[in-house]
C-alpha cells in the first residue's frame, strides 16, 4: 500500500513549539540549536527553552516506555554550549548593530520583552539583571543584544551570562532528570509538570522584585521620619 504524500509529509514535520517533537527529531543537537537561537537570535524568542530543557532530562533516565533516549553527559554539554554561545552571539550582534537592531522589531512580544530587559538593566544593574533574565521567556532573548547595544562591558556581560546560563540550562535539565528518575510514569503528567517548572523558574525574578520593593518602601519610610 502506497502512503499518500500528505500523510508522509505530516509524519516528517517537526513542531518547533513542542519540546517532545524537537527531541524526537534532533536529539541533543536540537537542544543546542534551540537554546542558541532562543538566547542569541531575536527570531528565536518563541522557542520553548524552559520546557525543552526540562523535557530533555526525562529521556536520560532510561524509562522503557519512552520513544526518545538521550545520554545525560552529552545533553548537559549541548545545553550549556547552546545557552552560553547563544547569549554571547546575541550580545555581539547588539554591540555591532546597536539600537537599530532593536528599533526594527515588529513583534509586540519582542517590544514588551525589550522594555522589560531595559528595566531590569536599569533597576538591578548589569550582573543581577543578566542572571535574572535567564529565567524570563522573551526577556532572555532580548536582553543579550540589548546589553550589547547599551554598551555593557564585555567582561562583565560574559562572566554573568556564563554563570546565569549554566545555572539555568543545567539546573532545569537536571531537574527533569531527577524527577524522571524518582517518579514513575512522569510522562503522563508532563504538561502540568512543565507548567510548574516554568512558574518555579520565574521565582528568582519574583523574589528579587519583592525584595526591591520592600527596600524601596523602607527607604521612603526612613526619609519620611527625617
Amino acid at each position: 500500500m502506497v502512503t499518500p504524500p500528505f500523510i508522509a509529509s505530516s509524519e516528517l514535520a517537526v513542531n518547533v513549539l513542542s519540546a517532545q517533537s524537537l527531541l524526537a527529531a534532533f536529539g541533543v543537537l536540537g537542544v543546542a540549536a534551540v537554546l542558541f537561537a532562543e538566547t542569541g537570535l531575536l527570531v528565536g524568542f518563541f522557542l520553548p527553552g524552559d520546557s525543552l530543557l526540562f523535557t530533555a532530562g526525562l529521556p536520560c533516565t532510561g524509562g522503557s516506555g519512552r520513544s526518545v533516549h538521550l545520554s545525560l553527559a552529552p545533553l548537559l554539554t549541548a545545553a550549556a554550549v547552546g545557552a552560553v554561545a547563544g547569549a554571547q552571539a546575541g550580545y555581539l550582534l547588539g554591540r555591532k548593530a546597536g539600537g537599530a537592531l532593536l528599533a526594527r522589531r515588529d513583534s509586540g512580544r519582542l517590544a514588551e520583552g525589550a522594555k522589560r530587559a531595559e528595566e531590569l538593566l536599569e533597576r538591578y544593574g548589569y550582573a543581577k539583571a543578566i542572571m535574572l533574565a535567564r529565567f524570563v521567556p522573551v526577556v532572555r532573548t532580548v536582553l543579550n543584544p540589548m546589553a550589547g547595544a547599551l554598551g555593557v562591558p564585555v567582561r562583565t556581560f560574559t562572566i554573568w551570562q556564563v554563570a546565569g546560563g549554566l545555572v539555568w540550562s543545567l539546573g532545569l535539565t537536571l531537574a527533569g532528570y531527577a524527577l524522571g528518575s524518582s517518579v514513575p510514569d512522569i510522562d503522563t503528567y508532563l504538561l502540568p509538570v512543565i507548567a510548574l517548572v516554568v512558574i518555579v523558574s520565574l521565582l528568582p525574578l519574583v523574589l528579587e522584585v519583592l525584595r526591591s520593593r520592600a527596600a524601596s518602601r523602607a527607604a521612603r519610610a526612613g526619609e519620611a521620619r527625617r
